[in-house]
């Protein structure tokens, strides 16, 4: 870490980097990287850059990112792009509808969670009628959340998938870091009391970033499925990848796909000129034609 960056070291957010990780057989330890204290002028950004083809794109420089604040070029203050830590609440549906597709699903999990690298933790979690969060604190022992996924995740009736998002963020509220909320449904949401505005306006304002998996095509109730549109809109707005997939084939690939992507993100930071206590809009361009960057939409101007 620079003398600069020391700087931002106090009361901690921890900011991570970048690195493509294809299916790694070595794991790699994540690095500390740069941190920021509470209350900072500087807005993170965690940024996934891919081409025209969708593949993740390393090694570019600060000098070939553009930030804008409500569409006014802001000055690049902090770049990183090491590999470093995530927390992260793989949160499964297992309404009804999944009941012959959990084993596919188990499948899928546990291959993210075998994409993990020392440093990341995790819990995993369950949703229908019931949200059901394990093992009690998060871990790195792929052994103990592999066992979580295969024997502790639970069947139940309804959807509860917007409860269960703010449940998997309350699960990390007050922990350091990139905290990552990634989500599997094939439904609509039809029983929670938290609605998709309430758990997307939470994400915003306190920094989490929601993946998704929507699974379209399953039956339910004699009629076919599919999932909840407002999964796509979340993941869009905190920065996030939403993946939609037509049957289980692609589960296993779609679920490392999102490891290899948390693995392989740049961090942006800079510091806006007001602090209004407005919603400002956000966009991260590369200058590179046919290169594509995806960040969070917004971010809450406040001290």
């Amino acid at each position: 870490m620079t003398r600069a960056l020391r700087l931002f070291v106090g009361a901690a957010v921890l900011i991570s980097g970048m690195a493509v990780l294809a299916a790694p057989q070595t794991p790699q330890t994540p690095q500390q990287g740069a941190t920021f204290k509470s209350g900072t002028r500087t807005v993170p950004l965690y940024t996934t850059v891919i081409d025209g083809t969708g593949r993740l794109v390393p090694d570019l420089q600060r000098d070939e990112f553009e930030v804008f604040d409500n569409g006014v070029v802001q000055p690049i203050t902090l770049f990183a792009n090491e590999i470093q830590k995530i927390t992260v609440v793989v949160m499964l549906d297992t309404s009804g509808s999944m009941t012959f597709q959990m084993d596919n699903l188990k499948e899928g999990a546990e291959q993210f969670v075998l994409r993990m690298l020392p440093g990341d933790k995790a819990r995993i979690g369950s949703f229908s009628d019931k949200i059901i969060i394990t093992p009690p604190e998060f871990t790195s022992d792929r052994d103990e959340l592999i066992h979580a996924i295969h024997n502790d995740i639970d069947f139940g009736n309804p959807t509860a998938l917007w409860d269960a998002t703010d449940r998997s963020m309350d699960a990390m509220e007050g922990l350091d870091g990139r905290r990552v909320v990634l989500l599997f449904t094939d439904g609509d949401d039809n029983i929670s009391r938290k609605s998709l505005g309430d758990c997307q306006k939470r994400a915003l304002a306190e920094e989490f970033m929601i993946y998704g998996i929507g699974l379209r095509g399953t039956p339910g109730g004699g009629i076919t499925q599919r999932p909840d549109r407002g999964l796509r809109k979340i993941a869009e707005e905190t920065g996030g990848g939403y993946f939609e997939l037509n049957g289980t084939t692609d589960l296993n690939s779609t679920f490392t796909r999102v490891a290899n992507e948390l693995h392989s993100q740049y961090v942006l930071g800079f510091s806006p000129e007001k602090l209004d206590g407005k919603i400002h809009k956000i966009e991260v361009r590369v200058k590179q034609p046919g290169l594509k960057a995806r960040t969070r939409k917004s971010y809450l101007a406040n001290q």
